[in-house]
């Protein structure tokens, strides 16, 4: 619903605050039933008029949830169900981000083709096997559950970023939730729907460039916004300004290195690595020259042989690695 308002598919009066879910799906059933089917046939017309049917009978239960199977394939790759129907007719793209690396062939073996219900269903089969071979895989296939547990990989959110078209509305499906997206500069957002940040005005998309939630804000327009930051972290402006900066280097080394060319494709493990080693890189460079003394001045005498300038007290014990 949100994308068809995004898209003036669906208005609602002016000084409207509050909807119900059957409003809602009275916009949504209408807004299904204005679809006319592109091609005339007779026999297309009746697939179609059948979709149509189909999707009306699945509206009660899309405001309790959708039965969505991921498959680890494809960004698009879902199993098909009634429920699908409704995203083909309003023409929504629906994606994911949860795929498995191919450049790890043996999880993707364990893996395969299979849908998240289907390889549930095969690690338990696997591990009461007496076959020690598809107990090995069982463990594999579990391993990627376990360490995907976000339901998002690098691998699928380098794919997301060459998948979805430039100024694209689309659905994204996560931990079983579906956010709007949009890709907006070669970057992808998702629409703040949280409660928590009803009367945040400057806060209207969340960036998606990291696999473990660490996102920044923007507004309507797609500027960062520095206000939530400041609040949320109590700092000075000098240092949230720094933290910011940091955010956005952050951000742009990993999109430059998820649209590297000329190179072969890193896996999940290497990308992770060489971010790390930029990031290394970039507090690792020296610090400017010294200032040289004024003229006319005389610079301080060196110091003795052994004596130790006495070390500021550090703000914590932390260490950034």
């Amino acid at each position: 619903m949100n994308i068809l308002f995004l898209q003036w598919k669906v208005k609602l009066p002016p000084q409207k605050e509050v909807i119900t879910s059957d409003e809602l799906m009275a916009h949504l059933g209408d807004c299904i039933l204005s679809i006319k089917p592109q091609k005339q046939s007779e026999a297309l017309q009746l697939n179609f008029q059948q979709n149509v049917n189909d999707a009306m009978t699945v509206l009660p239960k899309l405001s309790t949830g959708l039965d969505v199977n991921v498959r680890f394939t494809g960004v698009s790759d879902f199993e098909y169900t009634p429920e699908c129907i409704v995203f083909d007719l309003l023409d929504m793209p629906l994606y994911h981000g949860w795929l498995v690396d191919p450049q790890i062939p043996e999880m993707a073996q364990a893996v395969s083709k299979l849908t998240y219900n289907q390889l549930v269903e095969k690690i338990i089969t696997c591990k009461h096997s007496s076959d020690p071979n598809l107990v090995t895989e069982g463990l594999i296939a579990e391993q990627f559950l376990e360490s995907t547990a976000s339901q998002l990989t690098y691998h699928g959110l380098c794919e997301l970023t060459s998948t979805v078209k430039e100024g694209e509305l689309s659905v994204f499906f996560r931990n079983n939730h579906f956010s709007t997206m949009i890709k907006h500069k070669s970057h992808l957002y998702l629409l703040v729907t949280d409660q928590g940040f009803l009367h945040e005005e400057q806060v209207a998309w969340e960036s998606l460039h990291n696999v473990d939630g660490d996102s920044c804000f923007c507004d309507a327009e797609f500027h960062l916004s520095h206000a939530l930051g400041k609040e949320a972290a109590g700092g000075s402006p000098q240092e949230q300004q720094l933290s910011q900066r940091q955010v956005d280097q952050d951000y742009m080394i990993a999109l430059s290195l998820q649209q590297q060319q000329g190179g072969p494709a890193l896996s999940d493990l290497e990308l992770a690595q060489q971010l790390q080693q930029e990031e290394y890189q970039q507090q690792q460079q020296p610090p400017p020259a010294a200032t040289p003394p004024a003229q006319g001045r005389t610079p301080p005498p060196p110091r003795p042989s052994g004596e130790r300038r006495p070390r500021q007290k550090q703000d914590s014990d932390c260490v950034v690695l």
